[in-house]
């Protein structure tokens, strides 16, 4: 499975994190209210955070609580085209591989239980995810060729880049007054786990990943929210991440059954429709209840 969506990377994303988009979107997105800021947050990682979950299995309540959402929630993906929140279309690959025409990954539910927090606001999420890419070598901000060969990625996009590149961009057709980055949210560790070296080195990746989103993005202080996935060295790393370093969360996981904390998974590893849309919820939730953003 991971080198047939390794191959999507190479023949999609490589394309996509490369075009230049500079100027391309100012009729797409919406604007702030008067007086107000469009909130904006950050969506990265691996497959789990590009979503495997069936987007036609939402219930009537969800798709009527996701009409809603979609008045004030704006979706900027891998650089498609930017649509109100929503299912999205997978590659071929994915397609194939799942036998689903649509997916969704944790922003879905994030965003309704967002837009029903604080009704009186605007939304754009930014998000770039690909499936089987590493925070040691396509992620890390301080990319090398030795690092990304280490992870048979030497010939991937450098997706921290193209991920800045993409946020610039989108932000640069807003006044500085316009918007606020409110938080990033991130899902990825297994594929770091399958490389001993990386693993160990995943905690120091992590913290060096934290360190360069605020730094690129201007604030030292914003929230950093991610999800305990991968083995146990890289759980280590995130552990320490989120206890040595301010303003980052981490959503921990219990594979037992009875357990808040556990999520649904489909038979290959990847959460499935009802995982997805309580790690969204749980994503808002914890976001919620321990950050506050002045809203005025």
């Amino acid at each position: 499975m991971k080198p047939i969506e390794r191959y999507g990377l190479r023949t999609i994303l490589s394309f996509l994190c490369l075009a230049s988009t500079a100027g391309a979107w100012s009729e797409a997105l919406q604007s702030p209210d008067t007086g107000k800021k469009v909130r904006v947050f950050l969506f990265a990682g691996q497959s789990n955070m590009e979503g495997r979950a069936d987007g036609n299995k939402l219930s009537e309540t969800d798709l009527q609580r996701l009409a809603e959402a979609q008045k004030r929630v704006q979706l900027a993906f891998n650089h498609e085209s930017i649509r109100p929140l929503d299912v999205v279309k997978p590659s071929p690959e994915i397609e194939e591989i799942y036998q689903r025409d649509l997916i969704f990954g944790p922003e879905l539910f994030f965003g309704i239980a967002l837009s029903e927090a604080w009704p009186d606001e605007r939304f754009l999420f930014i998000k770039l995810a690909a499936g089987g890419t590493s925070l040691h070598g396509c992620w890390n901000p301080q990319w090398s060729p030795d690092r990304a060969s280490l992870m048979n990625e030497e010939d991937d996009p450098k997706l921290y880049e193209g991920f800045v590149k993409y946020i610039n961009e989108l932000l640069s057709e807003y006044e500085d007054n316009e918007y606020e980055i409110c938080a990033m949210l991130w899902v990825q560790g297994e594929s770091d786990g399958n490389v001993e070296i990386a693993a160990q080195q995943y905690g120091v990746n992590l913290q060096n990943l934290v360190g360069h989103v605020r730094n690129d993005v201007n604030d030292p202080d914003l929230p950093f929210l991610l999800f305990q996935v991968g083995n146990r060295k890289v759980v280590e790393g995130m552990k320490r991440t989120a206890q040595d370093v301010g303003n980052v969360t981490l959503i921990p996981q219990d594979q037992k059954n009875t357990s808040a904390d556990f999520y649904q998974k489909m038979e290959n590893g990847h959460y499935n429709h009802e995982g997805l849309k309580k790690l969204g919820g749980r994503f808002a939730e914890v976001f919620l209840s321990e950050y506050e953003i002045d809203l005025e």
